[in-house]
């Protein structure tokens, strides 16, 4: 239904790594990698898959109702295969972006517009629909901020500070502060007491794999770049 989907972490990290005028800020790979990550952390919350000796299990295959989840459980499951965090990462990272895109214009949460950088390069932005900040992302802000304030978390916002911290989107959430002390924060609010341990560890495990992925990817550019 328009406007009142269930909201995904991707969701909510799509919505805050976007500024008003639709333009993206945070880098293109660790963002499509925390986004594939969001997917796999919402599947662990709901109780569908969990890191098992290094390699994501799928611990329940029932559909969890959201499309975009659910063709998520449906790779990391397919095949037969147990396959590491950081592969699912890679896998689950293909496309996923404009597919997390067309969810979020299909709701009229944000809306797809044309515009030319320097009057001259052609791109395409996502502003919110309503010309203002989408009612969602506010949401999601003010639950980073308070968590930060208090130094706690629930399981949902604890997740989210991981993957704000692993996409480095640190600054867009409290700009007032500086860079490293929010991340540290992050980082708190991720490690603390929020869940099961199980879940803990799987979100733990994703966020570790995002910034592994990241890093490994940018580390291959620049040797080829050198060559």
């Amino acid at each position: 239904m328009l406007g009142r989907m269930e909201m995904t972490l991707a969701d909510e990290l799509l919505l805050i790594s976007y500024d008003d005028a639709g333009v993206p800020q945070a880098a293109t790979l660790p963002l499509d990698y925390g986004l594939a990550g969001a997917l796999l952390i919402d599947l662990a919350l709901a109780g569908r898959v969990d890191v098992v000796d290094g390699r994501v299990v799928v611990t329940n295959p029932a559909p969890t109702g959201v499309p975009l989840l659910d063709s998520a459980l449906e790779r990391v499951g397919g095949e037969g295969r147990k396959r590491t965090p950081q592969d699912c990462v890679r896998l689950l990272s293909r496309g996923l972006r404009e597919r997390a895109l067309d969810r979020l214009v299909e709701a009229n949460i944000l809306r797809r517009d044309q515009d030319r950088v320097l009057w001259i390069i052609p791109r395409t932005i996502y502003p919110s629909t309503t010309g203002t900040e989408p009612a969602a992302e506010t949401a999601a802000r003010h639950r980073l901020r308070t968590a930060l304030d208090r130094g706690t978390a629930d399981a949902r916002t604890a997740a989210l500070a991981a993957l704000v911290r692993a996409v480095g989107l640190e600054k867009t959430i409290a700009p007032d502060r500086p860079v490293r002390q929010t991340r540290e924060r992050l980082g708190e609010l991720a490690q603390g007491n929020w869940a099961a341990e199980a879940v803990r560890r799987a979100v733990q495990e994703m966020q570790a794999a995002i910034i592994a992925v990241g890093a490994a990817t940018a580390a291959t550019a620049a040797a080829v770049t050198a060559t």
